[in-house]
């Protein structure tokens, strides 16, 4: 029993350093002061805790070059009036977001609009951890 529960102990403990990494704070990965537009076909969107994404095709000079999107949780989306299938692959977005602080295409959801400019959801999302 008691070696059953030091690797359980154990295996959690290797496990917090990922919980950790995954819920971290904005201001350590965005740059509050700037809000940038990228626009691209969405490949995929994971509504998903602690943070959703949506990976996007962005053409660039060209190329294409892959996007990353950091949404709030499910819950906070929700509330905005996001769901699971708001937005699909194949979608064509326009994604308005505070950029990465390493210039790394990478960006933390204010709002997005349809391929007609409409808003998706509700509303734009503040800065939240």
């Amino acid at each position: 029993m008691v070696r059953k529960l030091i690797l359980v102990a154990s295996a959690f403990a290797l496990a917090a350093p990922g919980v950790a990494y995954a819920h971290h704070s904005f201001a350590a990965f965005f740059n509050p002061d700037k809000i940038i537009k990228v626009k691209g076909k969405v490949t995929s969107f994971k509504f998903a805790n602690p943070h959703g994404t949506i990976v996007l095709d962005v053409p660039e000079g060209g190329t294409m070059r892959e996007w990353r999107v950091e949404t709030n949780a499910p819950v906070v989306l929700m509330r905005g009036g996001w769901s699971r299938s708001i937005i699909k692959p194949g979608d064509v977005v326009t994604i308005e977001g505070w950029a990465a602080r390493d210039g790394k295409p990478y960006l933390r959801l204010r709002q997005a609009f349809d391929e007609q400019g409409n808003r998706i959801g509700s509303a734009p999302f503040g800065i939240t951890g």
